[in-house]
């Protein structure tokens, strides 16, 4: 919520564990019009329940499609579903600097934001919390750009974040935006016929990069 205040007004709540009276004061505080998680204590319910017309629904465990459908020109597209999360054994290490343990904690949590995105996009992590994301852009400079500024109209301190991408760099350019941002680690699936400049850019100015061998694009 914090990572975006604006959107987070008047929007959905989901939650993946049972809502608490801690975490219901705090969803309490918003403007929120749906809440969905798979359980809530009684406290919570009575905070929730406050606010007149608000939504609360239970979430059930169901056994979700492995292929997805989208209509296209003279027919439909079917693409199996992106089953693959990135975990600490896929990455790989490209840089001369490595990232710290929590800017790997950072990176392995801003790329489940990322596969969960609208491509092409960038997703900007501090501490475990989103910071910004730029989404939905045709241009992969584009969506670092408007992750960036969003996250400067927010007041948060770019310094020391950590940067994903759901595709490969083509051109270095990328990273010396992100340099020039304050962003020291970058997680991305490589790939690209032109990786190794990318990687000479963050060598050349103690950028720390890991590589997962794993294209996210959500369409």
């Amino acid at each position: 919520m914090a990572g975006d205040p604006v959107s987070a007004f008047g929007g959905v709540l989901i939650a993946n564990t049972e809502i608490d009276a801690a975490t219901a004061e705090e969803i309490h505080t918003l403007f929120c019009e749906v809440v969905i998680a798979p359980s809530y204590s009684n406290e919570a319910l009575t905070i929730l329940k406050g606010k007149k017309n608000r939504i609360i629904l239970i979430k059930k465990e169901v056994e979700l499609p492995t292929t997805t459908i989208r209509t296209c020109l003279n027919g439909n597209l079917v693409q199996d579903k992106d089953s693959i999360t990135d975990q600490l054994s896929d990455l790989k290490y490209v840089t001369n600097t490595n990232p710290t343990a929590s800017e790997i904690e950072d990176l392995l949590f801003a790329s489940k934001l990322c596969k969960n995105t609208k491509s092409n996009t960038i997703i900007l992590v501090k501490n475990k919390q989103l910071l910004a994301g730029g989404t939905g852009q045709t241009s992969r400079v584009d969506a670092l750009n408007q992750a960036i500024e969003k996250a400067n109209s927010f007041k948060f301190d770019l310094n020391g974040c950590v940067m994903a991408s759901d595709a490969f760099f083509p051109f270095p350019d990328c990273v010396e935006i992100a340099d020039n941002a304050g962003i020291k680690s970058v997680i991305q699936p490589g790939g690209s016929i032109k990786d190794q400049l990318s990687i000479d850019y963050c060598n050349e100015n103690n950028i720390s990069m890991v590589m997962t061998g794993t294209r996210h694009f959500k369409h």
